[in-house]
């Protein structure tokens, strides 16, 4: 069983990334976990710090049932290291898992985030990862976490919006969605400028079946 936990308390997001990972692996078994205990959303480093105990509390408790994989599913790739230290088994970031993929799709790509708050954790961890060479720009759409779920056309079409942007001015054809509340961004987005979009979750997924 591959374990999906959500971060954040928003149950409606770990739904939507829950229905997203079982399209992009039908073949896999996924479950989804809530923290419930996390703040309603991860926007910026105090956020995150709030959900680290709660989390790694999911994530031992996952390893302890038997999960094959966990997906750790927020896009910053909240308290990953300290997940992996904490599990017996592989735990997957969806921005890690995200950015790999980018970089195997083609020579560049640029990122579409929520609010400018999260850009530096982004950049700083697309760093960690040795990928910034991959990297033309990190945006910020100016999109709260929380309107994904409950303003969601006017969201969506803001993030679509940016993302003609990133392909326009920063010559790439490759657009991370920076956010997991963005897996219904894709479905959305019309295609006119042949633009690649990467979603983190179905990336995670992907990835998450194969191990």
């Amino acid at each position: 069983m591959i374990t999906l936990i959500n971060p954040n308390s928003t149950v409606a997001m770990t739904d939507a990334m829950l229905r997203t990972a079982r399209n992009a692996a039908p073949d896999a078994q996924f479950e989804g976990w809530t923290s419930h205990d996390g703040p309603p959303a991860i926007q910026g480093e105090a956020d995150g710090q709030a959900a680290e105990e709660p989390l790694l509390r999911l994530v031992a408790n996952a390893s302890d049932k038997g999960a094959s994989v966990i997906i750790i599913g927020c896009f910053d790739d909240t308290a990953l290291d300290a997940a992996r230290r904490v599990a017996d088994c592989p735990v997957i970031g969806i921005g890690q898992a995200a950015y790999h993929l980018a970089a195997l799709a083609g020579q560049k790509f640029s990122v579409v985030t929520t609010l400018d708050v999260s850009v530096p954790i982004l950049r700083k961890n697309i760093h960690a990862y040795s990928l910034d060479g991959y990297l033309v720009n990190v945006r910020a759409s100016g999109v709260p976490v929380l309107a994904l779920e409950q303003n969601a056309q006017t969201a969506t079409e803001q993030v679509i919006a940016e993302v003609h942007k990133a392909v326009r001015e920063d010559g790439v054809q490759s657009v991370v969605l920076g956010c997991g509340g963005m897996v219904d961004v894709g479905a959305s987005a019309v295609n006119s400028d042949h633009i690649r979009l990467i979603d983190g979750v179905r990336a995670a997924a992907t990835f998450a079946a194969q191990l």
